[in-house]
């Protein structure tokens, strides 16, 4: 079969699974691996010989790692480093330990046994991180906490890449160490810093200044590919070399220019990369031996799990919900472990029906972490509904204003009302959050504005100022549906987050809206016309004039926001009409 056959192979192959794989919530790694499978010599064969595409499409875990290198920034590490070297290392060495302990009871030999352990420690960065953003929780507690382990198992990777070579061709540590070979391995890491600091930034310098992209671009591909050869060749893994040039250009002002360049390669190769390891997965082990390979995906994810929970309450996750959470999401074997078993089965580090046995279970412990991680979920709803506090106790004083949301916006409202000496009633169901905001001695009160008796409690029949400073726009509905129906005569004062959000409040026939990054827009556009050369005058006329026909357009859109093609054209209209009426105002004539 020609190249280009199987490069339409391989390409076809993915334009099916990935974005399948994505709309089923399983991550684009899986659909990778599960085009691979499909395709390979296990599968429909149309791909016989994997490992000749392998070879190149590691070029994919070369750049993976100069991105990586890219993003560590020594001053990031040190804001994260009881995080990251803390949770994060701890993670990797009992997770390496306890497995390596499990694999030596089930006959391993001591070496093999510990290689085994380091390379299914580690977890998947890029599946758990796109999971986890999908679902919004990269900001929660377990969220930081994952993304802190797996940014250290990034960095230990690239020294256990480094290592595994070193191990000789059966797994053993008696053979001793080749000193000379190590000392030709320092000098060459010292010459890449070396050349790293006085030879690259110029070099970048250069290309940049000529103005040609492309030239730019193809000494972005030289600086990470060179540094990838000159690692292999004194004995050492490429992704060392160019993990290594990513750190040295961090600080650099090409850092983002670098990572815009090399990105596209990254993904494409990184995509070939899984597609080809894939292709290696021996499927057929499930039938040949499903019990192995059955009882190695629960051991390693039913150890690695316990590690991670008994790990989270030590470092601050008291949370038992969150605990549970981070314990699931991370229990299941990484993209690196399919790097590393590349390594191990070239250098002969272990037998190869074994790495074949490893491989397949690590690809299943990524395809079951979804389901387990819903589980887990649903498990930490249930267990968070028993660990939350009791609503308290409301006491009403019968203000005039009550606050319903007391985060970045309903605060700013409650610090206006306490400097003009207005009193108020501030409600939040956000547990933490109350517990935040009352440590810097305001009042706020814990419970949940969507309960009817709880609005009662808190003096919503004696209020005549309802404000809902509330941004999700499912529980803002049925907040502000509950109040109008329940308390017609409060005058409600909603926070949007967007034009959608307003339009759905003012279905409800609530008046008095603001979308929440409107006026700081505008106050912005104002500095930059002004910045620009307008006069403050004009400027101001410029954003004044936008903003009332903004608001008519708001209300204009109101009868037709069902329709999105008649939002569209609404939109240009507006635009096309408003840029006419500011050209004549500015040349009259």
């Amino acid at each position: 079969m020609t190249l280009l056959a199987e490069t339409l192979i391989y390409l076809l192959a993915a334009v099916i699974a990935v974005p399948l794989s994505r709309r089923l919530g399983l991550g684009s790694v899986l659909g990778y691996l599960a085009a691979g499978i499909a395709i390979g010599p296990f599968g429909l064969a149309f791909i016989r010989d994997p490992d000749h595409i392998l070879h190149f499409a590691e070029l994919g875990v070369v750049f993976l790692l100069f991105i990586v290198g890219l993003e560590l920034k020594p001053s990031r590490l040190w804001v994260m480093r009881r995080m990251v070297f803390g949770l994060g290392a701890a993670q990797v060495i009992l997770s390496a330990a306890a497995i390596a302990l499990v694999a030596w009871l089930f006959g391993f030999g001591p070496s093999a046994a510990v290689v085994v352990g380091l390379v299914l420690a580690l977890s998947s960065t890029a599946f758990v991180l796109q999971m986890l953003a999908e679902k919004k929780q990269l900001p929660t507690t377990h969220g930081r906490a994952a993304f802190s382990i797996l940014l250290f198992q990034d960095l230990a990777a690239i020294p256990l890449i480094a290592l595994m070579p070193l191990l000789g061709s059966n797994a053993s540590f008696d053979d001793g160490i080749n000193f000379a070979q190590i000392a030709i391995m320092v000098a060459a890491i010292a010459g890449l810093v070396f050349g790293g600091r006085y030879l690259l930034q110029p070099t970048l310098k250069i290309a940049a200044r000529s103005g040609i992209p492309e030239i730019f671009t193809a000494t972005a591909l030289l600086v990470v590919i060179g540094a990838a050869l000159l690692m292999q060749a004194v004995g050492m893994s490429m992704v060392l070399g160019a993990f290594l040039a990513g750190m040295l250009l961090a600080d650099t002002e090409y850092r983002h220019q670098l990572e815009a360049d090399i990105a596209p390669f990254k993904g494409l190769l990184l995509g070939l990369f899984f597609i080809a390891v894939g292709m290696s997965v021996n499927v057929g082990l499930l039938l040949n031996v499903p019990a192995r390979i059955i009882i190695a995906v629960v051991l390693l994810m039913l150890t690695k799990a316990m590690v991670l929970y008994a790990l989270a309450r030590p470092f601050g996750m008291c949370d038992r919900s969150a605990a549970l959470k981070l314990a699931a999401v991370l229990a299941q074997g990484g993209e690196f472990a399919f790097v590393l078993l590349a390594i191990v089965a070239k250098e002969s580090v272990l037998p190869p029906a074994l790495i074949d046995e490893l491989i397949l279970a690590v690809a299943i412990s990524m395809l079951l972490t979804p389901f387990i991680y819903a589980a887990a979920e649903f498990a930490g709803g249930r267990l968070k509904r028993k660990e939350e506090p009791e609503f308290d106790e409301m006491v009403s004083d019968h203000h005039d204003v009550l606050i319903v949301g007391f985060g970045r916006v309903g605060q700013i409202v409650g610090r206006m009302m306490n400097v003009v000496g207005y009193s108020f009633t501030a409600l939040e169901r956000d547990s933490s959050q109350v517990e935040f905001v009352r440590r810097y001695g305001s009042t706020v009160h814990y419970g949940d504005a969507s309960r009817l008796d709880l609005l009662r409690a808190a003096g919503a029949e004696h209020a005549k100022i309802f404000v809902l400073a509330i941004s999700d726009l499912e529980e803002s509905m049925k907040i502000a549906d509950s109040v109008i129906r329940n308390f017609p005569n409060l005058t409600i004062i909603a926070r949007a987050r967007n034009r959608r959000h307003a339009h759905k409040l003012m279905d409800l026939g609530v008046l008095h809206i603001f979308r929440e990054t409107l006026l700081s827009s505008l106050a912005m556009s104002e500095q930059v016309l002004t910045a620009l050369g307008q006069s403050p005058a004009e400027a101001k006329h410029i954003v004044d004039s936008f903003s009332e026909r903004d608001s008519q357009l708001l209300l204009e859109q109101h009868a037709i926001h069902d329709s999105e093609e008649k939002l569209i054209q609404s939109s240009k209209d507006t635009a096309s009409e408003l840029e006419s009426l500011l050209r004549r105002d500015k040349f009259p004539d």
